[in-house]
């Protein structure tokens, strides 16, 4: 009876052990399954935007224009005559970004921004490229959000006195009224200059350039402080321009060029190399004029910069030919700058030379 008894005993166990390893086995059969339908959900799911989905280029494509910020009211770097059409040197960036991406120098709409409401422009979103006669500095580059290209204009800051005022230099202006424009460097540059030497002034702010020099032409102020290219652009627009002068007094340096919203790397390669392929061209003495000639050189750094050869422009996300729509549609920076500034105002090339003839314009190797 007991031997019966513990078979039965044995026969139930061995029934229950193998319920429970066939529960068992379906358990890891289904949670295999989830597992693999798991992996095939994550393989059919949508790829994530990228940086390069992302990047203003793309959005400037799609939008088949370029908007660019600019001063609009600055002889010289951006102006627009009575048919709404503008120039400049600030203006012929914005026109070189546009002949790189469509081959089409004239797909840009210009803003017109003062001094204050650049920055917003640019953080917000709500234009492409700054190209505004704007001075690099460590806040603005930091703490802006937002990212200065190379510079395409080397300046300091001066002042403009009547002829007669028997004001010389800095210290003249102790007592002074001094016209000067809002949300500038200039304005900050004038305070610490005059706070150093211990003199006192009269700021008279302004928000644009035509309202600083009207003002300083009513007499308004004794002395109006700015770029001395601006501020030589300005005199030559006054009533009698030899009744005035801009003083040897140079206040400060100021590197000016444009700005991109930062963290943009691809939209601001484009620019960086847009403004480098002008300076090159000149180094290389291929202007607007003469760069259909190079189209069968043997040379190989020409051949690669002009890319006849390599793939620097798709690298980018542009035309391989990137640079050769730049330089003929706008020219090398040369022909930028004379036309723009040096024939116009007569105002030399200076600091802005190429750094083979003394100056600071510097191209890095298209290699």
């Amino acid at each position: 009876m007991l031997t019966q008894i513990n078979l039965k005993l044995i026969s139930i166990a061995i029934i229950v052990l193998l319920l429970i390893g066939s529960c068992s086995n379906k358990t890891a059969e289904n949670s295999q399954a989830q597992d693999n339908t798991a992996q095939t959900e994550e393989t059919i799911e949508p790829p994530q935007e990228t940086g390069m989905i992302k990047s203003r280029l793309n959005i400037v494509k799609s939008r088949g224009k370029l908007i660019c910020g600019v001063n609009g009211q600055l002889p010289g770097f951006s102006s627009v005559n009575e048919k709404g059409e503008y120039s400049g040197m600030d203006v012929d960036l914005c026109r070189a970004v546009a002949a790189a991406i469509f081959d089409y120098p004239s797909k840009v709409e210009y803003k017109e921004l003062d001094t204050e409401a650049r920055f917003l422009a640019v953080q917000s979103g709500e234009i492409d490229l700054l190209s505004r006669n704007t001075t690099w500095t460590l806040s603005r580059d930091t703490s802006g959000g937002m990212e200065f290209a190379p510079t395409t204009f080397y300046d300091g800051q001066g002042i403009l006195v009547t002829t007669d005022s028997e004001i010389e230099e800095l210290e003249d202006l102790d007592g002074k009224s001094v016209c000067v424009l809002a949300g500038t460097t200039n304005q900050q540059n004038l305070a610490d200059n005059m706070r150093q030497l211990g003199l006192n002034y009269a700021p008279v702010v302004l928000q644009d350039a035509n309202m600083l020099f009207t003002a300083y032409q009513e007499g308004r102020c004794e002395a109006a402080t700015s770029d001395r290219s601006q501020l030589t652009v300005g005199r030559a627009g006054l009533n009698k321009p030899d009744d005035h002068q801009v003083l040897e007094v140079v206040l400060s340096k100021e590197p000016l060029g444009p700005v991109v919203l930062d963290g943009d790397s691809q939209w601001f390669d484009v620019v960086k190399w847009v403004i480098y392929a002008m300076i090159e061209a000149e180094e290389l003495e291929i202007n607007s004029q003469n760069v259909t000639s190079f189209a069968r050189t043997k040379d190989p750094q020409i051949r690669r910069f002009l890319g006849l050869e390599g793939t620097f422009g798709e690298d980018m996300g542009l035309s391989n030919d990137f640079v050769q729509r730049i330089i003929k549609h706008v020219g090398n920076y040369d022909e930028v700058y004379e036309r723009n500034i040096g024939l116009p105002f007569d105002l030399e090339r200076g600091q802005n030379a190429l750094w083979t003839d003394g100056g600071l314009i510097y191209s890095p190797p298209f290699k």
